[in-house]
């Protein structure tokens, strides 16, 4: 098969299933995987690592099996991953699937992977370890909300952003200022990278009401909790590569039960924060869903939505 072209399209079209946590996107990918010729990809900044598995709602071994899920389970949650790095995998996949005959879905939440592979990324110095202990040495004299004051004098659209409390974000905000003389809010508006010659159609699970969609991210936290979840996050602990700060223990759920293991604080109290944090998540996903343009949105509450968006996509091929 050559490479499928939508009737009003020159470039090669991929598929893009996204919306927020708890929409159903798993059962959605599943079901337009068994009607077409698709091959997933996911778009999931946790679902890269490997032992991470009840915390990111991870397909299980049976569906993974069934249908493959590239990038999944592709690093040790040690390990750093970035958006750059995403945008040079998913283009590698997609041009294999491609050249395979069949067509690529791609599928998930994390949007600013989705952003950076559309759209590219802006060139950002590399992290410098020296630079990063001169910030930490300061931050540990004046404190993070001080910095972020420093931040907002020097660049108050990154600032604007990031919250006082973020140590990471602002840490990376300075030290490109430092290394590149320049505002990360400048850079970032400059992309290097050469534009991509596919056409991106999107396929939006959207609530018609949030308060249900909060409703399924506490349950399906509890789920999470009978699953195993905490003893999850006690084997990930004990291994000797991890700690807190590991980009992998940055996801919701995970860095509250860690903290829970640390003596911070109780189970449900841990558990009140993953769910207060997890719906912040679907806020700011659902926030820019609304923004982008061109989607097809479909309501991921219909009984009947995996079908409907399979009709949609039947139709897009005709």
């Amino acid at each position: 098969m050559s490479r499928r072209k939508l009737a009003d399209s020159h470039k090669p079209v991929v598929f893009c299933l996204v919306g927020p946590t708890a929409a159903g996107k798993t059962a959605a990918a599943m079901h337009l995987a068994d009607q077409f010729e698709f091959d997933i990809v996911s778009v999931d900044s946790a679902m890269v690592y490997r032992h991470m598995n009840i915390g990111t709602a991870k397909p299980s071994a049976e569906v993974l099996a069934k249908v493959p899920h590239r990038l999944v389970d592709i690093l040790d949650p040690w390990a750093t991953y970035s958006a750059g790095r995403f945008r040079q995998d998913a283009l590698r996949e997609i041009e294999q699937i491609f050249a395979s005959g069949r067509l690529p879905l791609l599928v998930g939440g994390t949007f600013l992977y989705f952003r950076a592979l559309e759209q590219g990324l802006a060139a950002l110095p590399t992290a410098d370890d020296k630079v990063r202990a001169q910030i930490d040495a300061r931050a540990e004299q004046v404190g993070w909300p001080a910095m972020h004051a420093e931040l907002a004098a020097q660049d108050p659209p990154t600032a604007a952003r990031i919250k006082p409390a973020d140590r990471q974000r602002i840490q990376r905000a300075l030290e490109v200022i430092e290394l590149s003389g320049e505002r990360m809010s400048d850079l970032q508006r400059k992309s290097t990278e050469n534009p991509v010659n596919f056409e991106f159609v999107h396929l939006a699970l959207l609530p018609s009401d949030r308060l249900v969609l909060h409703q399924r991210v506490a349950q399906r936290f509890d789920e999470m909790l009978s699953s195993g979840f905490v003893e999850e996050v006690e084997r990930l602990r004990a291994m000797e590569q991890m700690n807190a700060a590991c980009t992998s223990m940055r996801a919701v759920g995970y860095r509250q039960v860690w903290a829970c293991l640390e003596g911070e604080y109780d189970l449900p109290e841990a558990a009140r924060r993953t769910v207060v944090a997890t719906r912040r998540l679907v806020k700011r996903q659902l926030t820019w869903l609304r923004s982008a343009p061109g989607a097809a949105d479909f309501d991921c509450l219909q009984p009947d939505v995996a079908a409907l968006i399979g009709d949609y996509v039947a139709g897009r091929m005709n």
